[in-house]
């Protein structure tokens, strides 16, 4: 449990190298020249990422739905791997069952509803609380503003803007963000949590093993087309984010945004974040 008190720079620099795709990956993914955006361009299938770097523990990897196509069942699958990806004499044609009965595999299938691991006895609603500027997830504490998937201004996005701040962006939607990272135990083993549009999905996965490094599993699979990986500040939120909640904060909505008199980049980074 003392590795999760890494301090910031470490985790800082830790974060930068894991924030992007290995470039191992599926026959049907397409990345990139950052190798942060990874396209499924053929059929359903064959659409394995895996993160650059294993993850720290309390680290997330964190993506976001850019693309979806049409006429596939199923979505985005995430999950953690023992296996270096350049172990891998073939990488597998699915993450469920291909890569996880390889073994020292954990995926997670993200659906639209129902995506939350119930404990015995636990009061779902207590866990609910979108407007703290932190999750908390045992020892581990992550900026939530950088978690949670919004839309993209339009015609109406007004209209919405209080929804989505309640966060009932649906978990396969455009733009919705979701996350994987493993929390130690005790007992020497961890926990696999999945994080959708800043809410912890609870431990999707217990018992995986720290004595090897884990990576973070991107299955783009069938009706998810495309995702970007988001990188993740920890600690205290940067001047940047600080700057975009003032703005946001003396607005109507989004929309007036357009006429302020700010630089384009500082405009962009209000209102799709």
């Amino acid at each position: 449990q003392g590795q999760l008190k890494i301090a910031p720079a470490a985790m800082a620099a830790r974060c930068r190298l894991a924030a992007r795709f290995h470039h191992i990956h599926g026959t049907n993914i397409r990345l990139d020249a950052s190798r942060t955006q990874a396209t499924r361009v053929e059929s359903f299938a064959n659409g394995l990422c895996f993160s650059q770097e294993p993850l720290a523990p309390g680290q997330i990897f964190l993506v976001e739905i850019e693309e979806k196509e049409l006429g596939w069942c199923g979505h985005l699958r995430v999950g953690l791997t023992a296996h270096d990806p350049q172990s891998l004499e073939v990488v597998p044609e699915y993450s469920l069952p291909d890569l996880v009965n390889l073994g020292d595999t954990w995926v997670f299938a993200i659906t639209r509803n129902h995506n939350r691991v119930l404990v015995e006895g636990e009061d779902v609603q207590a866990r609910r609380r979108p407007w703290e500027p932190f999750l908390l997830i045992e020892r581990v504490r992550i900026p939530r503003d950088t978690l949670v998937g919004r839309s993209r201004p339009g015609c109406y996005s007004h209209i919405l803007d209080d929804l989505y701040k309640m966060n009932v962006l649906p978990a396969t939607a455009r733009r919705s963000r979701i996350g994987v990272l493993y929390t130690p135990q005790p007992d020497g083993t961890a926990d696999m949590h999945i994080v959708i549009n800043g809410e912890d999905m609870g431990p999707s996965a217990r018992g995986l093993p720290v004595t090897h490094p884990l990576y973070a599993v991107i299955d783009v699979f069938a009706s998810t087309k495309s995702v970007r990986v988001i990188p993740v500040d920890y600690g205290f939120p940067s001047l940047q984010t600080l700057c975009r909640l003032v703005i946001q904060k003396h607005i109507v909505h989004r929309l007036a945004i357009d006429v302020l008199d700010l630089p384009p980049l500082l405009k962009s980074f209000c209102q799709h974040e």
